[in-house]
């Protein structure tokens, strides 16, 4: 495959210098991306650069993924409104191997000529002196050049520190050193990075006449201008301890019919003709999703496993009514709570349902679930109430073996409401 092609059918290039075709067209080449190590987790943000790798290396190229051990001591103001804080060296490391570990779910490190290479960058910069820095580096790179990037030029008014004025240095030595050691020719990264990235490339032309590349993705952005990567709840993250397979399923499944168009582009391997024959099928009955299950489908079980994803299927099928006492029963805690987020809560005593209680009492009473016991019966008589998804009549009563992960009760009054009982 041609790797710029391919890019450009699946609208994952914003920039890219001239000549960057021909270097690739021409020979395998050693291209990298560094990520950003500030939390132990990488999230949905980083998935594009991730597939950019992924496809570079699919085209018989070689990744090389920078963790930025040193210039996360430092931090890039590229679309920050404000100084970030800085993070300790054990912090960082933490960082550091939580985001390989998902970093190799995705890229092979074992495929001979263009295996990918993970490096970290303050392996090079932890023993070079800022003074010979500021002599070999610092004189290559002009003061005016440096004011004229966007990332700068944003800061001026509010104000930014030299340390952060320094970065695009730090992150051109970056490029500068992978060239000579690494023999990498190309960076990647999205939109926001470019002027950091052709200082790279400044650099390795004014220091050793060299020639390097650019490339870079679009920030991804949503139809209805909300932040890509986030919800009501926060970043969507690939590890499953910060963002359940559930949640991460959902954010997919809840893509627009806008939005999905681009994203199953950019974050699934299907190739050009299964998705304009998927988008076929869905422009027929657009309210089955077919897209939007697809994304889900893929992108979950690459980022997480076949058996998460069913998981996540199976709980999200429960709200409508197609779901069993046994699926119920397999859901952890953190994906029956992610399921009934924002449903009714109630409270029952644990000594109380060791001792059982009649159904009648204790949606009437214990609960509240129904307004009298008059009612109870009658929704009882008539087959709508449900216990964890089976229906139960007048003579029922609940016993801790009804207890799901021996904390919740699951109550259903009709089609469509439903109450959580916890039970301490």
């Amino acid at each position: 495959m041609n790797f710029v092609e391919e890019l450009r059918w699946r609208g994952m290039i914003h920039d890219m210098m001239p000549g960057t075709e021909e270097q690739l067209n021409k020979e395998m080449t050693s291209g990298y991306i560094g990520f950003d190590p500030t939390s132990d987790s990488l999230g949905v943000g980083n998935l594009v650069q991730i597939m950019m790798l992924l496809h570079f290396q699919h085209c018989g190229h070689k990744p090389v993924v920078l963790v930025g051990g040193a210039t996360g001591m430092v931090g890039d103001p590229s679309g920050k409104s404000q100084e970030r804080n800085l993070l300790s060296e054990d912090i960082l490391n933490f960082n550091l191997q939580g985001q390989k570990r998902q970093l190799e779910k995705f890229l092979d490190f074992d495929c001979g000529a263009n295996s990918a290479i993970t490096v970290n960058n303050y392996d090079w910069f932890k023993d070079f002196h800022f003074l010979d820095f500021i002599r070999d580096i610092g004189k290559h790179i002009t003061i005016n050049y440096m004011l004229s990037k966007d990332s700068v030029k944003s800061r001026l008014e509010s104000g930014m520190s030299f340390t952060e004025f320094s970065y695009q240095l730090v992150q051109g030595y970056d490029f500068y050193f992978l060239y000579h050691n690494q023999n990498c020719k190309l960076q990647m990264g999205g939109s926001d990075q470019w002027g950091n990235i052709v200082t790279g490339t400044e650099l390795i032309r004014r220091k050793s006449g060299g020639e390097a590349f650019a490339l870079t993705t679009p920030l991804i952005a949503k139809a209805d201008g909300t932040k890509f990567g986030k919800t009501e709840s926060g970043n969507v993250w690939l590890d499953p301890k910060k963002t359940s397979p559930y949640k991460f399923y959902q954010f997919w499944l809840n893509s627009s019919d806008e939005d999905v168009a681009r994203y199953i582009r950019i974050f699934t391997l299907f190739n050009k003709e299964q998705i304009e024959a998927m988008e076929a099928e869905h422009a027929k009955a657009p309210h089955l999703r077919m897209l939007q299950k697809a994304l889900a489908k893929d992108i979950t079980i690459r980022v997480h496993s076949e058996a998460d994803y069913q998981v996540a299927v199976d709980a999200s099928e429960i709200l409508f009514g197609k779901s069993t006492t046994e699926t119920l029963k397999k859901l952890d805690e953190e994906t029956l709570l992610a399921v009934f987020e924002g449903v009714p809560m109630a409270n029952v005593a644990k000594s109380e349902i060791s001792t059982g209680i009649p159904i009648v009492d204790f949606l009437a009473e214990k609960t509240t679930i129904t307004t009298s016991k008059g009612e109870a019966r009658r929704m009882l008589k008539e087959g709508s109430i449900g216990i964890n998804k089976a229906k139960v009549g007048e003579d029922y009563i609940i016993t801790d073996n009804d207890l799901l992960n021996e904390l919740y009760l699951l109550v259903q009054k009709g089609k469509k409401n439903y109450y959580l009982v916890k039970v301490q």
